[in-house]
């Protein structure tokens, strides 16, 4: 049993097991398959230790097979974030008897790291209090509370009470939040009032609803999510996104990678006199 590692894990959802269930395999493959489906979760599925269970199969032909059960479907290798603090990466090997296509794996991977991942802590939003009307010291009024009171010194028609400015103080203080100075406080309510106002502190409150200014944009801290899983190629354990590992191989693992041309005489003889340049001035720079 392996504690970590390539330790096989059972994906989700998959059909009861059958008869034919590797039938579509090449006789290798399904024999190596059917030997993996029946491990327990835990059990290590290297390419060593399978080739010691299964004598008839080497390394390589444990690694080959692998690979093709990977390009089939039915296998895919994680690396994921274990223990506490979150500081451990082991590797482990994703088997389904069931053959699911790249997005599927993808998919999975996706819900396993964010099921992995530490929840966000949801912003809390909190009202300011609403303070009862009374009366106060100079020293113990707010900004929004001293806007509201010298309303009546910009325009003697909004000259506010004692009683009105407390109530008003808050919807006031909302108006400072959003970036208003006293100066353009004072200017917007104080801007085309009617000749004859009957109830100063009624129109100072509709003038405070329907004039408010908008909300300041909040500044957007992108918060950097170290991933908890990610694929690795089964054939190299390169890691990459899943887009980058169709059938859960790199491009080498592949074959995609095309081979290099062999050099000509002519170019091999230009690259050897480079190198011998390169070595001169090297020792002549010491």
């Amino acid at each position: 049993m392996a504690a970590s590692g390539y330790g096989k894990r059972t994906a989700p959802d998959q059909a009861p097991r059958g008869r034919d269930d590797f039938a579509h395999l090449p006789t290798r493959e399904a024999y190596i398959a059917a030997h993996i489906d029946r491990l327990p979760d835990g059990a290590a599925v290297d390419i060593k230790t399978l080739a010691k269970e299964l004598p008839a199969y080497g390394q390589q032909a444990v690694a080959s097979a692998l690979n093709a059960l990977s390009e089939a479907g039915h296998l895919r290798r994680f690396r994921e974030v274990v223990g506490e603090g979150r500081t451990q990466w082991v590797s482990r090997s994703y088997f389904s008897r069931t053959a699911r296509d790249d997005a599927w794996w993808a998919a999975f991977l996706d819900r396993d790291s964010r099921q992995s991942a530490p929840p966000s802590a949801a912003p809390s939003t909190q009202e300011a209090p609403q303070e009862e009307p009374r009366n106060r010291a100079q020293n113990e009024c707010s900004p929004a509370y001293i806007a509201l009171a010298t309303l009546g010194c910009s325009d003697p028609r909004l000259t506010l009470s004692a009683a009105e400015c407390a109530a008003l103080e808050g919807l006031a203080a909302e108006w400072f939040a959003r970036g208003v100075t006293p100066l353009d406080f004072a200017r917007i309510l104080t801007a085309g009032l009617p000749d004859v106002i009957h109830c100063p502190g009624a129109f100072t409150r509709t003038r405070l609803h329907d004039r408010m200014p908008p909300e300041l944009p909040r500044p957007v801290h992108a918060e950097t999510v170290e991933p908890t899983c990610l694929m690795e190629c089964t054939g190299c354990a390169v890691i990459g996104r899943p887009e980058a590992l169709p059938g859960g191989l790199c491009r080498s693992c592949r074959g995609d990678v095309p081979a290099l041309e062999p050099l000509d005489e002519a170019r091999a003889a230009a690259v050897h006199d480079r190198v011998d340049q390169l070595r001169a001035l090297a020792r002549t720079s010491r």
